[in-house]
C-alpha cells in the first residue's frame, strides 16, 4: 500500500510544469468537485493559534449545521481528550473564531449554542451598502480563473447563409389608435443598510475589574486567630490548598469576614474545597475568588424577623345625642341624624 503511494506521487511529480524547488514543500493540487470545505490562510496561517486549534477550527467549519460541537461530543467523535479540546476551543474564543453562550428554548429548556466564525476579522470592519445590481455584461463571455488557465479553443467558421429573397410588400392596414403603455411603477427606496453591530468582542477589550477581597469590621486577635487556623489546616483536608505563610496572611482578612457573619469554620472549609478543579493549579487564586464571590450576607436581627403589626381600620366611636340622648357613631358629639332633619325641616317651614 505505502509502496503504490509514494509511485503516484512520484509520477504526479514528473508531470507538474516548470521548474521545481530545491527543497521545502511541493504542492501536488488536484481540483475539488464534491465534499470539501474552503479555508482561508488567516486561520490555516494564524500565527496565535496553535495547530490543535487551527484543526478543531477545521473540523467545526466542515460540520453541517446543528451538529453538537461541544467538549464533550468531540471527544467522543476526535482521538483528543477533553483537556486538549477544551483548551483549543478557549483559544478560538480568545481569538474570535467561536463564541458559546446559554440560549433558553420556548419550552424553557437551557442549551448552548455555538456559533463559529470563518473570518472573524471581517465583523470588525464597517459594512458597506448592497450595491445595486447589474446584469452581466453581454459584450462577451465570462471568464472565471480556472477557464483563464486553460487553452482557449476557437470555434470552426461556419459558413454564412445566402441572402433570401425580398418578399412582396404586403397592404398598409388603416391606423388605429392605441392606448398608451402603463407608466413604469417607480422602484421603491432601498432601505438604508443597517448599523454595524459588533458580535465578537475584541480579543483586547478591557476585563471588568475584580472585586476586592471582603474585610471585617474590625479584626480582632481572635478572628486572625481562627482564620489563620483555618486556612492553614486546607491542606489536611485536601492536600491541593497548600497555601504559602504569606498567601495565608493575605487571606485572613476574607475569613475573618465570614466569621464575622456568623458562619461556622467547617461551612468555609466546605465551601473553599468542594467541587473543586482537578488539579487546583493556584490555590491562592482560587480560595481568593471563592471568599470574594460566595461571601454570605449578614445574618439579620431580632427586630428584621419580627412581622409587622396588623393594620387596622379605624372605630367610629359612639356619641349621646345632645337633643334625643340617643346613641349614634360619630367621630365628634353632636346632634343624631334624626335630630338633625328635625331642625332642618323646622327652619325650611320658618
Amino acid at each position: 500500500m505505502d509502496t503504490s503511494q509514494n509511485t503516484a506521487l512520484l509520477r504526479a511529480l514528473t508531470e507538474l510544469p516548470g521548474p521545481l524547488p530545491a527543497r521545502g514543500v511541493i504542492h501536488i493540487a488536484i481540483r475539488h468537485t464534491d465534499r470539501f470545505t474552503v479555508v482561508g490562510n488567516d486561520l490555516a496561517q494564524h500565527p496565535g493559534l496553535s495547530t490543535t486549534a487551527v484543526g478543531f477550527a477545521v473540523r467545526i467549519q466542515s460540520l453541517p449545521q446543528g451538529t453538537e460541537v461541544g467538549i464533550k461530543a468531540l471527544a467522543a467523535r476526535f482521538p483528543e481528550g477533553e483537556k486538549l479540546i477544551a483548551a483549543a476551543l478557549r483559544e478560538l474564543e480568545a481569538h474570535g473564531y467561536l463564541q458559546r453562550a446559554r440560549t433558553r428554548l420556548p419550552n424553557g429548556r437551557i442549551v448552548t449554542r455555538t456559533v463559529f466564525c470563518n473570518q472573524p476579522t471581517a465583523l470588525l470592519r464597517p459594512r458597506a451598502a448592497a450595491a445595486p445590481h447589474q446584469p452581466p455584461p453581454t459584450a462577451g463571455p465570462i471568464t472565471t480563473p480556472a477557464q483563464a488557465s486553460e487553452p482557449t479553443v476557437k470555434p470552426e467558421a461556419s459558413p454564412e447563409p445566402e441572402p433570401e429573397p425580398d418578399p412582396q410588400p404586403e397592404p398598409t392596414p388603416d391606423p388605429v389608435a392605441t392606448p398608451d403603455p402603463p407608466a413604469p411603477l417607480a422602484a421603491p427606496p432601498q432601505a438604508a443598510a443597517p448599523p454595524f453591530v459588533r458580535l465578537v468582542p475584541p480579543p483586547t477589550a478591557p476585563k471588568p475589574p475584580r472585586p476586592p477581597l471582603p474585610r471585617p469590621r474590625e479584626l480582632t486577635p481572635e478572628l486572625e486567630r481562627i482564620s489563620t487556623a483555618l486556612l492553614s489546616d486546607l491542606r489536611h483536608h485536601a492536600p491541593q490548598f497548600t497555601l504559602s505563610e504569606e498567601h495565608v496572611r493575605e487571606l485572613v482578612p476574607g475569613v475573618a469576614a465570614w466569621l464575622e457573619r456568623n458562619a461556622h469554620p467547617d461551612t468555609i472549609r466546605h465551601t473553599l474545597t468542594t467541587n473543586a478543579p482537578e488539579p487546583v493549579n493556584y490555590p491562592y487564586q482560587f480560595v481568593k475568588h471563592r471568599l470574594t464571590v460566595l461571601l454570605p450576607p449578614p445574618l439579620p436581627g431580632a427586630h428584621d424577623l419580627t412581622p409587622p403589626p396588623a393594620r387596622r381600620n379605624p372605630v367610629t366611636p359612639f356619641q349621646t345625642c345632645d337633643g334625643c340622648e340617643r346613641a349614634f357613631r360619630a367621630p365628634t358629639p353632636g346632634h343624631c341624624r334624626d335630630c338633625r332633619n328635625e331642625v332642618a325641616y323646622a327652619q325650611a317651614a320658618a
